[in-house]
């Protein structure tokens, strides 16, 4: 068994504004991420064997983005809101189904 059931690491990017790739942190990442986070510990996810959220570096998927993957899934998704984030942690974090809609 390995120390979290789940380990979801957000792309908190942040890149010059000239750069023409992007950022996922210029797309709300961080404070998707913050509340991705409150909410997981809200509902009594958080924490060994359970569910794990952190930031992460570039994770070269910022076209895409914002964009998160979850592990050992190994599951990309890209989100707009809270909506979306909210849809992550009940479909797949809380029930392991893959939010399709939202696969990258």
């Amino acid at each position: 068994m390995s120390y979290y059931e789940r380990h979801v690491f957000f792309c908190c990017n942040q890149r010059d504004p000239a750069d023409a790739r992007g950022c996922c942190n210029a797309k709300g990442a961080s404070e998707l991420r913050d509340y991705a986070k409150q909410r997981v510990q809200a509902l009594g996810m958080a924490g060994p064997g359970k569910v794990r959220i952190n930031q992460a570096g570039c994770l070269d998927r910022c076209a895409e983005g914002p964009c998160a993957v979850v592990y050992p899934d190994a599951v990309w998704y890209t989100y707009v809101d809270r909506a979306d984030i909210d849809e992550i942690i009940e479909e797949h974090l809380r029930h392991g189904r893959t939010v399709e809609r939202l696969r990258i």
